[in-house]
C-alpha cells in the first residue's frame, strides 16, 4: 500500500491534534481543520488504510485513532512542521539563562572571599565555559513594521535573539531563502571561521537578503565571543599587608594596583590543560606584575559545561603545602557541591 500525499497529510493532522488534546482522534475532527479539503469517510478510509499500514492505532473504546511508534517516527523524521519559537518564549528562555549567569557571577565572588579568609592570602576564583559554543539553527522571522527577529539556537542549548530593522522590503519567500542559506552555510562553526571570504560568498548567494548578512554575520560573532567568558572575581588583596615582604609601601602598592581581574586573566589559559593542583613560582607566572610573587591554583567541576578554577597570590614564602590542601579541600567540596545527584541502580534481589 502506498503512503500517498494525502495519507502524509492526515497523519500528521492525526499526530497535531493527539498532542494537543491527548484524546484519540476522529475522521469528524479532522475534516473541520481549515486546510484540510477532504471528507470524513474520504479521511475515515484514510485512516483505516494507516491503520492496516501501523503508523496508526485504535483504542478498544474508541472510535478514534491515535498515533503508534512508527507514526510518531515517519511525523518527525518528515512531516512536522517547523517550530518557530515566540517572542515571549525567547525573552523567557533568555531571562532563564541571564539569572543562572547572575548566579554564578554571586557564586564566584563568594568563593574567592572564602578562600581568602581560609588561607588570609588574596585569592582568586573563576568560573569558564568548556569549548566554544556554535550555531545549530538560525530562524527568521518576519515582525512587521520592517523588521525581522534572528533567532540563534546554541550547541550548547541557549537561545539568544536579536531584532533588525530591515533597510529593504523583503517577504516570507526572501526569508525562507535566507534562513535556508544560514543554516547551509554558517552553522557548526567557531567565532574565528566568520570571516571576510565567507561574508562575501553567502552574499552573493542571499538574494533579497544580501544586505542583512553582515549584520547577522556581526551579530553572530558577538553571540559566539559572548560564550567563551569567563566569570572572575578577586578578593582580600589588603591580606598582603599583613606579610613581611611587602611592608615596603612602594612595593605593596605597586603589586595592589595591578592584583585585579585583569592581570589575572591568562591563569586560566595557563592551567586549562592540567588536573589538581599547580604551583607557578615568581617567574612562572604569566603576568608580568606577579613575577615576585606565588600563585596557586587548582580547578573544580561547576557543571552545566562549566569549570571553576580556585588560587591564591603572596610571597614566595608562601606554606606551600598547608595552602595547597586546603585549596584542594575547597575544589572538592565545590565539585561534590555541584554534582548532580546519582540516579539509584536497581539490582535483582535473590530468593532466600
Amino acid at each position: 500500500m502506498e503512503l500517498t500525499e494525502r495519507k502524509k497529510k492526515v497523519l500528521r493532522s492525526v499526530v497535531d491534534l493527539y498532542i494537543r488534546t491527548a484524546e484519540p482522534v476522529g475522521s469528524k475532527l479532522i475534516a473541520q481543520l481549515p486546510d484540510m479539503q477532504y471528507s470524513s469517510a474520504t479521511i475515515r478510509s484514510e485512516m483505516a488504510d494507516l491503520t492496516a499500514m501501523g503508523y496508526l492505532e485504535q483504542p478498544h473504546t474508541s472510535a478514534g485513532r491515535v498515533p503508534s511508534a512508527a507514526g510518531y517516527r515517519l511525523y518527525v523524521d518528515e512531516l512536522m512542521a517547523d517550530y518557530r519559537l515566540s517572542i515571549d518564549e525567547t525573552k523567557s528562555i533568555n531571562t532563564a539563562i541571564e539569572e543562572k549567569m547572575q548566579q554564578v557571577d554571586k557564586l564566584v565572588e563568594r568563593v574567592a572571599k572564602l578562600v581568602s579568609q581560609a588561607t588570609d592570602l588574596p585569592a582568586i576564583s573563576v568560573a569558564s565555559r568548556f569549548g566554544g559554543a556554535t550555531v545549530s539553527r538560525f530562524d527568521l522571522i518576519l515582525a512587521g513594521q520592517g523588521s525581522i527577529i534572528l533567532v540563534l539556537m546554541l550547541s550548547n542549548d541557549e537561545v539568544v535573539n536579536k531584532l533588525i530593522k530591515l533597510p529593504i522590503e523583503l517577504d516570507e519567500s526572501d526569508v525562507k531563502v535566507l534562513s535556508a542559506l544560514l543554516n547551509a552555510s554558517m552553522t557548526d562553526l567557531q567565532a574565528e571561521e566568520f570571516n571576510q571570504s565567507m561574508l562575501e560568498r553567502v552574499m552573493r548567494s542571499a538574494g533579497a537578503g544580501a544586505s542583512l548578512v553582515p549584520v547577522i554575520m556581526e551579530f553572530t560573532v558577538q553571540t559566539l565571543n559572548r560564550q567563551g567568558r569567563t566569570n572572575m572575581a578577586v578578593a582580600g588583596q589588603m591580606r598582603l599587608l599583613g606579610q613581611p615582604e611587602y611592608r615596603d609601601v612602594d612595593k605593596a602598592q605597586k603589586l595592589l594596583t595591578t592584583l585585579d581581574e585583569e592581570a589575572l586573566s591568562n591563569l586560566p589559559a595557563v592551567i586549562q590543560n592540567t588536573n589538581g593542583t599547580q604551583v607557578l613560582v615568581g617567574p612562572e607566572n604569566v603576568a608580568e606584575e606577579l613575577k615576585d610573587t606565588s600563585v596557586v591554583v587548582t580547578k573544580f567541576d561547576i557543571g552545566d559545561g562549566m569549570q571553576g578554577m580556585i588560587g591564591v597570590v603572596g610571597p614566595t614564602r608562601m606554606d606551600y603545602a598547608k595552602v595547597t590542601a586546603r585549596l584542594s579541600y575547597f575544589a572538592e567540596s565545590l565539585s561534590k557541591m555541584f554534582a548532580k545527584p546519582e540516579q539509584p541502580q536497581l539490582t535483582e534481589g535473590k530468593e532466600e
